[in-house]
């Protein structure tokens, strides 16, 4: 371990600026609660201006730190690059990232909204790796910081019904490993947080009440093994029940065709449960 992993610790936020995306609710505003609550300056990021101003007076009533509120729409391919020049016009230095904004589509991938997924790719997979890149840089120069990139369960194995979802997931996961790897000696932290089912509004947005596999967990409970898995400079962590854990590993032991055909049952759209199937395996 060099001495700059040493001296510094990502857990002393106090002071330090932090940005947010997907603030607005759920994971996202528990961790701009937290992070408040822990003394960290914040830079809330959504699309809904009136949540985000509602946080921020909360927090602001609350502690004392300061706050600035930022609405972009991710699936802009031009609102990453806007984002961090936003940052450095309001003169934030960012300590740290957390990459939380993202949603799923579901249902029959050949029904589905061309434009919906192609924003959900932009919002999932080109904004986090983006921001990534364009905050690196400064905390490698300072030697501190760190990148909190909110994957899912769902990216350990297909996910029929919501295939770009899954697979955007996996992309965030893999990124972050990656990156972990290559930065682990730079004190700056880099970590995946892995969540399965969380109690926030993410199924009534994708309309997919299916895909809520076994019982839900809370977002403080998410916000607390981020602190946990960051303290221990992990790659990643699977937060929830013990079953998400196992649900994950499950891909790496059995054959991939049957962990898909068996995600299909469970994640197949109620209305197409009864219909007769073609070609079946």
């Amino acid at each position: 371990m060099r001495s700059s992993e040493m001296k510094i610790s990502p857990l002393d936020v106090r002071g330090r600026w932090v940005l947010i995306t997907g603030a607005s609710s759920g994971i996202g505003a528990e961790y701009a609660r937290d992070f408040a609550r822990r003394g960290a300056n914040l830079i809330l990021v959504a699309r809904r201006v009136d949540k985000l101003e509602a946080l921020a007076q909360e927090l602001k009533t609350a502690r004392a730190v300061q706050i600035d509120v930022v609405t972009a729409d991710l699936s802009d391919p031009e609102a990453p690059a806007a984002l961090f020049a936003e940052t450095r016009r309001l003169g934030r230095e960012l300590y740290g990232l957390i990459n939380n904004a993202g949603f799923a589509v579901y249902g029959p991938f050949h029904e589905g909204s061309i434009e919906r997924n192609q924003q959900q790719i932009l919002v999932n997979v080109y904004a986090p790796a983006s921001l990534a890149q364009m905050v690196l840089p400064g905390m490698v120069a300072r030697g501190s910081g760190f990148i909190v990139n909110v994957a899912s369960t769902a990216a350990f194995q297909p996910v029929p019904y919501m295939a770009n979802y899954g697979a955007s997931k996996a992309f965030l996961l893999s990124m972050t490993e990656a990156l972990w790897a290559e930065y682990r000696h730079s004190g700056v932290r880099i970590l995946a947080v892995c969540p399965g089912a969380t109690d926030t509004a993410f199924f009534d947005v994708a309309a997919a009440p299916e895909a809520s596999v076994g019982p839900r967990d809370t977002p403080p409970n998410v916000v607390a093994a981020t602190w946990r898995a960051l303290a221990g400079n992990r790659s990643h962590v699977i937060t929830g029940p013990v079953t998400n854990l196992l649900l994950a590993q499950a891909g790496r032991l059995l054959p991939r065709s049957f962990v898909a055909s068996t995600a299909e049952k469970v994640m197949r759209p109620k209305s197409r449960r009864d219909l007769p199937k073609k070609n079946a395996v």
